[in-house]
């Protein structure tokens, strides 16, 4: 259900300035801390007040394990700076599977086959493009090549129960599943063709300048084992960068939580809340990763992404047919890839292990223009927008992570990693996992400046609709609306310069 959007006052401008009390208060909120480092911590993840100058350590956004050499199409590709030899050779073994290319059973190439049947994507880099993010089709016509489709229907009564008990996401189209597969091996039809359709709208901002939006409009074509179900919902995701996820997964629960407000107490119009699910042990944790926050760990959406996507199975999700339902019998009758001298599924653990240390350990940038002014004004402006409420500025990960690399690192990912209400322009109207129709976690923005310069086709949001930063600032609505209506009012310069600070993350 919606919640209403409070009006945000001039108080709430700076309320993200100042700790919030639960994480002051609370002596037990890092136990991975002494009473020493605590004080340190908080001291130095306290937002800033002053503009003047940049922050210190702020051009280093995931501290040691920031990446300083040259930027060009590959800046987002690199290892983390801080590991040591023997794990840079477990990184790029991770780097040649998640590259690999699968082909469908049964092969004559050992070890590389089980595709499908239905797929999106035959390598996990077909849709993450040099590690970045992917892009809608830009017009009718044009392939879905790093955009996936979820469905769902209204859940019955023992599906309802099972998503509150967290068993299940959402409820599936009951022959199409949870995700459209717009590929398929040979003799098997794909699920259907993806079809996006835009309408223009124009957006008026301050001093005459226009800005005009593209609204998108989905349609699945050709479906490939008859109709739909008629009240299917439909949700289209581009892929997310995958830089930084590994210090993402290091930070500390209760920093996260300690800017949850899910009844906006303190009434600035915010009300971030957790994502919950179940991890694969059955046991609650923190959503972390996902459009909607439904994976709480790198390994178990990696583990999501080889079914899901290229029909794989690994010993997280062991089915070796992925999303092909009962109701396709075609597809479920067709050969898996699982040989037994190499494990009981498709992708074995040592080779997911692989690929999630690989995604644990992709590189943030470092920031660039730092010391520039018109970088420093858009920072101010980013603060007092209110930007800084939801897009968190910086932490520092766990100090007893098991992973060096990622342990105690002051990090810079602009994300609070919980869940808001955008409003009804973004909503899908589609609830996934604990996460309603109109909520989505808030993505970072570390690296957000370079996603052109690593695919000139990137673009932004969860469906990709937006083609520039600015054209994804102007759709925000539900609790950013009030951040996004001080965008378009505030002068050219402004708005420029908050795109400049933007560029420079």
């Amino acid at each position: 259900m919606k919640r209403p959007v409070l009006a945000a006052t001039a108080v709430g401008l700076f309320a993200c300035l100042f700790l919030p009390a639960s994480y002051a208060d609370d002596a037990t909120a890092r136990d991975d801390l002494t009473a020493e480092q605590r004080t340190r911590v908080e001291e130095v993840t306290r937002p800033t007040a002053a503009f003047d100058k940049p922050e210190r350590f702020e051009r280093m956004s995931a501290g040691s394990a920031t990446f300083t050499k040259r930027i060009n199409a590959n800046v987002f590709s690199h290892a983390s700076s801080n590991l040591e030899f023997a794990e840079l050779q477990r990184f790029l073994l991770g780097n040649g599977l998640f590259r690999k290319d699968w082909v469908s059973s049964p092969s004559s190439t050992l070890a590389s086959d089980g595709l499908g049947p239905l797929f999106n994507a035959r390598a996990c880099q077909s849709c993450h493009i040099k590690d970045g993010r992917g892009h809608a089709p830009a017009r009718i016509g044009d392939p879905a090549i790093s955009l996936l489709v979820r469905l769902s229907v209204p859940p019955s009564e023992e599906q309802a129960k099972a998503i509150a008990d967290g068993r299940l996401a959402a409820a599936p189209d009951p022959v199409y599943g949870l995700q459209l597969q717009d590929a398929a091996v040979a003799g098997l039809s794909p699920e259907g063709r993806v079809e996006i359709a835009y309408e223009d709208v124009p957006v008026a901002l301050s001093g005459g300048e226009t800005v005009t939006l593209r609204k998108p409009t989905l349609a699945i074509r050709d479906p490939g084992f008859g109709p739909l179900d008629p009240d299917v919902m439909m949700s289209a995701r581009v892929a997310p960068p995958m830089i930084g996820l590994g210090l993402l997964e290091s930070v500390a629960e209760s920093d996260i939580l300690a800017w949850a407000d899910p009844e906006d107490r303190n009434g600035d119009g915010i009300s971030g809340r957790p994502a919950r699910v179940r991890d694969a042990s059955g046991a609650w944790k923190l959503g972390r990763f996902g459009w909607k926050g439904i994976a709480p760990s790198i390994i178990e959406q990696s583990a999501g992404a080889f079914s899901g996507d290229m029909g794989l199975s690994t010993p997280i999700a062991p089915d070796h047919w992925g999303d092909c339902t009962v109701a396709q019998e075609a597809c479920r009758a067709l050969p898996h890839g699982a040989q037994e001298r190499f494990g009981a599924e498709e992708v074995p653990g040592d080779l997911l292990d692989l690929v999630s240390f690989y995604s644990h350990h992709l590189a943030v940038p470092a920031r660039r223009k730092v010391n520039d002014k018109a970088v420093l004004a858009g920072k101010k402006v980013f603060y007092e927008a209110g930007c800084a409420s939801c897009h968190r500025p910086k932490y520092v990960t766990r100090n007893d992570v098991a992973d060096p690399a990622l342990r105690f690192q002051l990090i810079w990912p602009y994300t609070d990693m919980l869940l808001h209400d955008m409003g009804e322009d973004l909503a899908d109207h589609r609830s996934e996992g604990s996460a309603d129709g109109y909520e989505w976690r808030t993505p970072p923005l570390w690296g957000i400046g370079l996603s052109k310069v690593v695919n000139d086709e990137a673009a932004f949001l969860h469906d990709g609709r937006a083609r520039t930063l600015l054209e994804a600032v102007l759709w925000h609505g539900g609790e950013a609306q009030a951040a996004r209506d001080r965008v378009v009012e505030m002068d050219k310069q402004d708005r420029d310069n908050l795109i400049r600070f933007l560029e420079s993350l």
